[in-house]
């Protein structure tokens, strides 16, 4: 029997609808059923073409036990990211600041007002790698809840606090002056990752914004290193595998430094933002490699994401027939199955294809860390 789900405009929460969890929209009847049934409010956030948010459905919100917990202590409530980035902020901020950091499936526990007092992200169903599974987690919480209600109100105030002191701080309306930008240019520089580009650890997701301003930076001031950091994690990320080699366009993030293996979502917004960034990276050095990206990348738009009624969907999911990203990741075997011997041989060296992989069973995603010559001899 479908859930109230089942009324949504929301593509995500329709592939909840028929979940046996008891789900409600974002909203003030949610709350109000909480406050009338005295119990938590557990938050799921999620969106439509995200894998682990798939998994965990697929695990735990199908699953007539969990389900079953969820409904007798909790009032669940499920919302769409890209329908309601207002709500996913403020909950990603408070799951970044209690754990360190953040993602999707993101999931919430709140009180009656909102305010959050436990968060993380995907749970598994059993015990993994020193995490509870989802149905300890909902155990505990319910019990805690039920025996230590202050102490969980007196979290939420104290998180919700913190996360109101984190505001932006106070301006005079006057526009950062060059030494502003010169200071943002030198903190960058200190976080800059200096053998494979971009910025920190992995996981690593594609910083549009922070290369839009280094290549303004640049061709304000004509400040070298300004250009050299953009020029270098635009050039990683267009040669590595988070880069569809074969069919443009650029995937959510990499799993690791070096822009090898992609999160394989295709996100709208993402592209556009890379896409004008490039077109900015050619049209202050005639880079062909940003010419490319930039020509591939529309193609890629308006051949995929382009719907009938004239618009662009959001996304392409992560997930294809065969799993997680396999549509993208080929092996050599799978190479010579479309080419002949020396064509895939050249393939394999020129994209990196390998015996061992660089994904998972033995597949590789595709790169293309030097230009292509004439082909095979």
């Amino acid at each position: 029997m479908a859930n109230r789900l089942s009324d949504s405009t929301s593509p995500y929460l329709l592939q909840h609808k028929d979940n046996p969890v008891d789900w409600w929209e974002w909203g003030d009847e949610a709350f109000d059923e909480a406050r009338r049934r005295d119990v938590p409010v557990f938050v799921s956030i999620g969106y439509s073409a995200c894998h682990w948010c798939h998994v965990m459905a697929h695990e735990s919100f199908e699953d007539e036990a969990t389900a079953a917990l969820l409904n007798d202590r909790f009032v669940s409530i499920k919302v769409d990211r890209e329908e309601r980035p207002d709500v996913d902020a403020v909950y990603m901020q408070a799951t970044m600041a209690l754990t360190g950091q953040g993602g999707w499936p993101m999931s919430v526990f709140v009180d009656h007002d909102g305010r959050p007092f436990y968060a993380g992200t995907y749970f598994p169903a059993e015990p993994r790698h020193g995490m509870p599974s989802f149905p300890q987690l909902l155990r505990a919480i319910s019990e805690t809840w039920a025996e230590r209600r202050d102490d969980v109100l007196a979290a939420g105030e104290r998180i919700t606090a913190a996360l109101g002191a984190r505001g932006v701080p106070a301006s005079d309306d006057l526009p950062p002056t060059a030494e502003d930008l010169a200071a943002a240019v030198a903190s960058l520089a200190r976080d800059m990752d200096e053998r494979s580009g971009g910025f920190g650890g992995a996981p690593k997701f594609p910083p549009s914004m922070v290369l839009e301003f280094l290549l303004r930076h640049h061709a304000l001031t004509d400040d070298g290193l300004s250009l050299a950091m953009a020029a270098q994690t635009l050039e990683a990320m267009a040669r590595g595998g988070m880069y569809d080699q074969v069919g443009g366009g650029f995937a959510r993030y990499s799993v690791d430094a070096d822009w090898v293996v992609p999160h394989f979502e295709k996100m709208l917004y993402d592209n556009a933002l890379l896409m004008r960034v490039y077109l900015h990276w050619w049209r202050l050095t005639g880079s062909a490699l940003a010419e490319r990206v930039v020509r591939e990348t529309a193609e890629f738009l308006l051949t995929e994401l382009r719907t009938p009624e004239g618009g662009f969907a959001s996304a392409l999911d992560a997930d294809s027939e065969g799993g997680e990203g396999a549509f993208y990741a080929w092996s050599p075997d799978q190479l010579r199955s479309v080419l002949d011997e020396d064509d895939a041989a050249w393939a394999a060296q020129l994209l990196s294809v390998t015996d061992a992989g660089t994904f998972e069973h033995g597949l590789s995603t595709l790169q293309l860390r030097r230009d292509p010559d004439d082909g095979p001899r």
